[in-house]
């Protein structure tokens, strides 16, 4: 049986990898570009540009949804979507962050 260790870690280091697994797949990284180009879309208008099935859409919606990148509201069958700003906007420090610090330490070490 494995053990799940990821209490060993810091907290920023496993907010992060949340988030990358949040939008490691290609699909959600094409949402999040139609939500950000509409600020605001219904799901009907996101399943015409993807080469998914309407299923599959609420997935990763559902997926984006549950790392805090996208709201939504619910209206009968209408579902609308936007890019939840705060938590976008958070994440794409923390990642500038992190790529800074480390491009910092990597200029230092002369190594293969």
């Amino acid at each position: 049986m494995a053990i799940n260790k990821r209490d060993k870690f810091e907290k920023q280091e496993i907010e992060l990898a949340d988030f990358a697994k949040a939008i490691g797949h290609p699909a959600r990284i094409a949402i999040l570009k139609v939500l950000a180009q509409k600020d605001i879309c219904i799901c009907r208008e996101i399943v015409k540009v993807m080469p998914l099935a309407q299923s599959t859409v609420s997935q990763h919606l559902k997926e984006l949804r549950k790392a805090g990148l996208i709201t939504g509201t619910i209206d009968g069958v209408k579902s609308c979507y936007c890019i939840n700003r705060t938590t976008f906007n958070k994440f794409s420090e923390k990642f500038n962050q992190f790529f800074n610090k480390t491009k910092t330490v990597l200029y230092k070490i002369n190594c293969c």
